[in-house]
């Protein structure tokens, strides 16, 4: 039996980015609050924190998950990203919580807005931050198969329409007078962050329950092992799961008992080599075993 792995890629300088991004967002957000007393723009900036407080968790899980393996965790780190989606998907929960509470004390208690105008200015500017590096993050995630990197990204881009919504909600406040205006835009937009963060949650949860591949990444691995089918060589109990930015297939491979050693062996590597061209990031696990002998056929014993 041959086991091949790929390379493992230490992802963490994005979540430096989302940190140094999160820190700039506060400090502008803050000061729109300052300037405008406006509750759904500190609604706004303890969002921001909270998005601060996941970049972190996002950076810690992604330079774990590039680790290689070790004694104690023999199969490497790689579900770590999926522990770090979990905590960002509840901090964005943790997010529309706040958010729902300040602007229900707002709504009770209703306040004049002073210096619109400024304070609207620098949302848009820590809005257009966001919207970048969100935008930033979501691709490298996709790109890099990292669900970490992605929930990073779909945080901020909460923060990008909590961020609108807050916007309009103030505008709409200065233009008509009316102040409850304000914390009702603020729920609403609260209503969306907890919609995105049960998603994450969900996608997390899948990926710690060992996922197979997408169909079209098991048809790239189908597709090559038939290309080596023949009248004495299959394959069966093929399985297939991801794990972060990692994927991994576990095949046997039938051969000729009267094959040698060697022969079986560089069969194995050709196909091993042809798997990881197909499908990106995978670990090959092959299992070469006699096609005549009727215990070739049984599954991978897991005990």
């Amino acid at each position: 039996m041959t086991t091949t792995r790929t390379p493992r890629r230490d992802l963490s300088a994005f979540a430096v980015l989302s940190i140094v991004t999160a820190i700039v967002v506060i400090g502008l957000k803050l000061i729109a609050w300052r300037v405008t007393g406006s509750v759904g723009l500190l609604s706004d900036a303890l969002e921001s924190t909270v998005n601060l407080v996941a970049a972190i968790g996002a950076f810690v899980a992604l330079r774990v998950a590039a680790k290689p393996p070790d004694r104690s965790h023999n199969f490497g780190h790689t579900k770590a990203e999926y522990l770090s989606a979990v905590f960002e998907g509840v901090m964005i929960v943790v997010a529309a919580v706040v958010i729902v509470a300040t602007a229900v004390d707002r709504l009770l208690h209703p306040e004049e807005l002073d210096e619109v105008g400024m304070g609207l200015a620098i949302s848009v500017g820590a809005t257009v931050v966001n919207a970048v590096v969100g935008w930033v993050l979501i691709r490298a995630g996709r790109r890099h198969r990292s669900l970490t990197l992605e929930a990073d990204g779909k945080h901020l881009m909460t923060d990008v329409w909590t961020t609108a919504g807050v916007v309009v909600g103030v505008f709409l406040v200065a233009a008509t007078g009316w102040l409850p205006l304000d914390p009702l835009i603020a729920i609403a937009v609260a209503v969306n962050i907890l919609v995105v963060g049960g998603r994450l949650v969900w996608r997390s949860g899948a990926g710690l329950m060992d996922s197979a591949l997408p169909d079209d990444q098991r048809a790239a691995i189908d597709a090559v092992l038939a290309r080596h089918r023949a009248d004495r060589i299959d394959f069966h109990d093929v399985r297939t799961r991801e794990a972060g930015h990692e994927r991994f297939v576990q095949l046997h491979m039938l051969v000729p008992g009267d094959w040698s050693v060697q022969r079986a062996h560089d069969l194995a590597e050709t196909i091993e080599d042809e798997l990881r061209a197909a499908v990106d990031d995978l670990t090959v696990t092959l299992h070469v075993e006699p096609i005549n002998d009727p215990r070739a056929y049984e599954d991978w014993r897991l005990d």
